[in-house]
């Protein structure tokens, strides 16, 4: 018999895996709720028509779409049949699809439920997302997103507790981070100082790409471009700026004072590290101009967040952008928002070994069964236990001693207790430190008292 599986690109979690993820979102959860942010769910499935055209014309092709429920033929010619033109037919066989993100649900949400939401709307979503996309390491078709918004805020003081929860998640996992930002705005006004206003996606994508490829072959990218030697001369020292934030924000008022969009952005990023300035902040919080995400979507500020002692992409990213709602028909809602890589975060807390102990939330005791008339005498002791909060197993058979024992070992259960003829006799516990081997005679009482 062949052994079943599942999809390429989806995941199996064990109970240890499970117990870790769930440790990472509980973590991203307790922060959010300090800052008054609410939780929602949308469903895994959308209409079409809500996700289409959202994404671009790649995005599109990576929507799973689900087939008509019932006769998914009716409507079809025989001869749109023949055409075996599978996009044609995905118009017409499916009308709903897995969400591809959270971002575009969250829209309809606002727009859909706008007379019983409050504004500024601040709302976290934890949840699957699926990508029609060839799997490979570190990329999976099923993954989950946990995004925290605000909208419906023009202000900056947003920008300033996004910052503060992704310091503040990444202090109590223990991982040390850097946070970028940059200003869209300012991007934005470089193209137009240097005369390539038209130009801006070509020269953001070039000078992302700095620290893999260096700073010729940006250069290079930007002339197949079209970008004129005088454009690209001018864009060297806003590229190689150095120095403090401060530093390089007063270059950038020298070099961008024409452009009135340029000015705009250096304000808000000035607003933002005044604020930042007069916090507690764990992590370092640096200002680059190499930073551009995906920036067709971004207005204001943009942000991602970089481990600093393993490799691996951003771990964390997220922008202002100006109109969320808008492809529903809803204008002028604003909103600022983060997304946490939780695989990522993932393999980041695997690799330096970083989940504590309790997180695992596996069994603490494991009582030994002699059986049926232990049994009935452990039962209400057990109760007792589980009721102090202590995670207790009886194991549920009388199996020989051999097999109760391997089986706390695989467990990793820390403490067994034994409790036979004798110890009912004398209203005691015997407890076994699995680690160390020594038995201590104990009462209920003292046991509870121990955990």
């Amino acid at each position: 018999m062949q052994k079943p599986s599942i999809p390429k690109g989806t995941r199996d979690f064990s109970p240890e895996e499970m117990a870790k993820r769930n440790y990472i979102f509980n973590t991203i959860r307790e922060v959010y709720h300090l800052y008054g942010f609410q939780q929602i769910e949308t469903p895994a499935m959308e209409n079409l028509s809500t996700l289409m055209g959202k994404y671009g014309e790649e995005g599109d092709k990576l929507l799973f779409k689900i087939l008509n429920s019932g006769d998914c033929f009716s409507g079809i010619t025989d001869e749109e049949l023949l055409e075996r033109n599978p996009v044609r037919f995905g118009v017409k066989a499916c009308e709903k699809g897995l969400r591809y993100d959270l971002t575009v649900p969250f829209a309809r949400y606002v727009v859909q439920h706008r007379n019983d939401i409050t504004f500024p709307f601040k709302r976290y979503q934890i949840q699957p997302v699926w990508r029609a996309d060839r799997p490979q390491k570190g990329r999976y078709r099923e993954f989950y997103q946990c995004d925290g918004d605000v909208v419906g805020s023009d202000s900056l003081i947003n920008e300033v507790e996004l910052i503060q929860i992704m310091d503040e998640v990444f202090h109590r996992f223990g991982i040390r981070v850097c946070i970028k930002m940059n200003n869209r705005k300012i991007l934005s006004g470089i193209a137009e100082i240097i005369g390539e206003a038209d130009k801006i996606v070509d020269i953001t994508v070039a000078i992302d790409k700095l620290d893999k490829i260096g700073l010729d072959n940006v250069n290079e990218e930007l002339r197949s471009k079209g970008l004129s030697e005088e454009a690209i001369a001018r864009l060297q020292p806003i590229i190689m700026l150095s120095g403090s934030n401060r530093e390089k924000l007063a270059v950038l008022k020298e070099q961008l004072a024409t452009s009135e969009i340029a000015v705009k952005g250096i304000e808000e990023m000035t607003f933002i590290l005044d604020r930042i300035d007069q916090l507690p902040m764990h992590s370092e919080l640096e200002l680059d101009l190499t930073l551009a995400r995906g920036l067709n979507y971004y207005t204001g500020a943009i942000f991602e967040v970089k481990a600093l002692d393993v490799q691996i992409g951003s771990i964390t990213g997220g922008g202002r952008y100006d109109n969320l709602t808008g492809v529903f028909g809803m204008d002028g809602v604003s909103g600022v928002g983060i997304s946490f890589g939780a695989d990522r975060i993932f393999d980041v807390l695997n690799q330096l070994d970083l989940y504590p102990v309790d997180s695992l939330k596996t069994t603490q005791l494991l009582f030994v069964n002699f059986g049926e008339k232990e049994e009935s005498y452990l039962l209400p002791i057990i109760a007792r236990v589980r009721a102090a909060g202590i995670r207790t197993e009886l194991f549920p058979e009388s199996a020989k001693m051999k097999k109760q024992m391997g089986y706390a070992d695989t467990k990793k259960i820390p403490y067994v207790a034994i409790v036979g003829e004798t110890e009912m006799n004398e209203g005691k516990i015997n407890l076994k430190n699995m680690i160390t081997g020594e038995q201590t005679p104990v009462t209920v009482e003292e046991l509870i008292a121990k955990f």
